[in-house]
């Protein structure tokens, strides 16, 4: 990572639809980006690299759905087998970001500002995005790395 660029993706996951935020070249600000519709395990890590190669974040910042207790969920071993075959296929520090109730933060924010959720989720995918990806950059995230 060089120190000009601090861009990083958040990635909220999911098997049919996955939110993808991208923060500003400081790494302050996140915004949304997208919200990839996959079809497969495959679509979703072939759309990923697609994405990192076009932007060259200094990292990637995925969404763990951690149990209210704070333990693994089982969704958790899907991830890691996300972020396993992404980080094969395009090299990149991967931060992991609590998850817990950014969906329902997301819906919060819609309602917030006049809108109704209804049928797009799409919308709330990328809003639980940025709030995974302002959350990793207003606590700097330096000791979630992956191995």
């Amino acid at each position: 990572m060089t120190d000009y660029n601090r861009t990083f993706i958040g990635v909220d996951f999911g098997t049919r639809r996955i939110g993808i935020a991208k923060s500003d070249p400081t790494g302050l600000i996140a915004s949304a980006l997208q919200t990839l519709e996959v079809r497969s395990m495959k679509d979703a890590v072939e759309k990923t690299v697609a994405l990192l190669k076009e932007y060259e974040p200094a990292g990637l910042v995925v969404g763990y759905p951690l149990l209210t207790s704070g333990d693994r969920s089982a969704k958790c071993d899907e991830i890691d087998d996300f972020i396993a075959k992404v980080t094969r296929a395009y090299p990149i520090d991967v931060y992991k970001v609590d998850e817990r109730y950014t969906s329902q933060e997301a819906a919060g924010v819609i309602h917030a500002h006049g809108k109704r959720t209804g049928k797009d989720k799409k919308r709330i995918d990328r809003i639980a995005a940025v709030i995974i990806l302002q959350r990793f950059l207003d606590e700097s995230g330096a000791d979630r790395r992956t191995d």
